[in-house]
């Protein structure tokens, strides 16, 4: 005679939870086993690639296109995706021109076109708002798209023989990790890794993936305790209280309200590089941490624009960037073409010179000190020595970048404050 008597529900529920565990970490196991060995000799005759293979399908990067187009039809709708498609047409049809002065041209005009009155509201009232986010949304998906579309049409001037298909303009600009605030991958390094048919993954990358998507997790918790105990962002706003703290406060005022922005971009860009990862993308690198900054030339909180910009403007003006002339021309246009992206005004003319100048006052004087006697000179100091004489120089370029980068993040006022504090009556 069988036992009917009921367990507790609790310790069912701890039972089902004991199996269920144990199922899924053995079918990870698995997962990961058949993934590695894929190509096994003894394999081959089973196993084939595409849809018959799970995880591996032939398809993938039609895939990550269909699903990004939905995905921004239906947060977007069907206005916002015309504009954006209207404006990929405009530059893959002026890409088959293969001029990289003219397709830099007609992209510079379109990122213009959202940048700048009235063609920016003009274009903006094709998509009638529908939630809080949607505007920022707006701005973020046509810049960056702006970028991805004048990177293919420049990788299309590079190419010796035919053109690249629409369709692989469309798997690039709507790879949807990247649809709205980045990180830019050049085309021709997406090119390559999406259409890779040969897939593996590094010793342990799935183990560091997993560390990277829980470590997000817990600096995102870990910056929302934060702002309970410190206003850095609050207390700029009130330039009375901020002339009645110290010295140092208002140093370290300053520092954390580029180490905030810093954190906001390390977070986000550390999010969506989990994804792709997992995609089996190598996208930019989250940025440097602010702290280790000493160089107006890493001074970028968004890597894969620095490389965009370093490939298709800097490098490509500057060419070996051992003449002066050129090298000045570069920088300047590098720094024109980043001020239109921010958006043109008063406190991004300031911000843009200001670092301009910094760059280029940072490249003459290392110019300058490699010149003959000076480069003797410090061939006969130790390594250490040299090190700390860099060092001396790098603290005052640290603190000049924290001043030059907070007219963005606060305003002018407030870096006149910090700067005078700092230059005059403080330090």
């Amino acid at each position: 005679m069988g036992i009917k008597t009921a367990l507790p529900h609790y310790e069912l529920g701890f039972y089902a939870l004991v199996v269920t565990c144990a199922l899924v970490y053995s079918m990870n196991g698995i997962f990961e086993a058949s993934r590695d060995n894929m190509n096994r000799k003894s394999f081959r005759e089973n196993v084939k690639t595409g849809w018959y293979y799970f995880g591996r399908k032939m398809y993938r990067s039609y895939v990550h296109m269909l699903y990004g187009i939905l995905a921004v039809l239906a947060i977007m709708g069907t206005n916002y995706l015309m504009v954006i498609l209207s404006h990929c047409l405009l530059l893959y049809t002026i890409s088959l021109v293969k001029s990289k002065w003219l397709c830099m041209i007609a992209g510079l005009c379109s990122l213009a076109s959202f940048k700048m009155e009235p063609f920016n509201s003009w274009q903006s009232g094709f998509v009638t708002e529908t939630f809080s986010l949607q505007d920022v949304l707006f701005y973020g998906g046509c810049g960056f798209s702006i970028l991805r579309c004048m990177s293919f049409a420049l990788e299309t001037c590079e190419r010796k023989e035919g053109f690249y298909s629409p369709l692989e303009l469309l798997k690039y600009n709507f790879y949807l990790p990247f649809f709205f605030f980045g990180p830019i991958m050049t085309f021709d390094k997406f090119y390559v890794q999406i259409n890779t048919r040969i897939l593996s993954r590094k010793e342990n990358e799935m183990w560091n993936i997993r560390v990277s998507a829980l470590t997000q997790l817990l600096v995102i918790l870990l910056v929302d305790v934060f702002f309970h105990f410190l206003y850095i962002l609050t207390i700029p706003s009130d330039l009375k209280f901020v002339g009645r703290l110290s010295d140092w406060s208002v140093a370290g005022l300053a520092y954390s309200n580029l180490v905030y922005d810093w954190v906001k971009a390390a977070v986000m860009f550390g999010v969506i590089n989990t994804i792709s990862t997992l995609d089996h993308l190598d996208p930019p690198q989250p940025p440097k941490c602010i702290t280790m900054l000493y160089v107006f030339a890493e001074t970028h909180f968004d890597r894969g624009i620095n490389d965009w910009l370093c490939k298709y403007v800097y490098d490509f003006i500057g060419e070996g960037h051992d003449n002066i002339k050129k090298e000045l021309i570069a920088t300047v246009s590098t720094f024109l073409i980043t001020t239109l992206w921010l958006g043109p005004c008063e406190i991004v003319y300031i911000w843009s010179v200001c670092n301009c100048f910094g760059l280029n006052l940072e490249l003459w004087v290392q110019k300058f000190f490699q010149l003959g006697p000076f480069a003797r000179l410090e061939a006969k100091l130790s390594e250490s020595m040299s090190r700390r004489i860099r060092g001396i120089f790098g603290a005052a370029n640290f603190w000049t970048i924290i001043l030059y980068n907070i007219l963005a993040l606060n305003s002018l006022d407030f870096a006149l404050l910090v700067a005078k504090r700092l230059l005059i009556t403080g330090f």
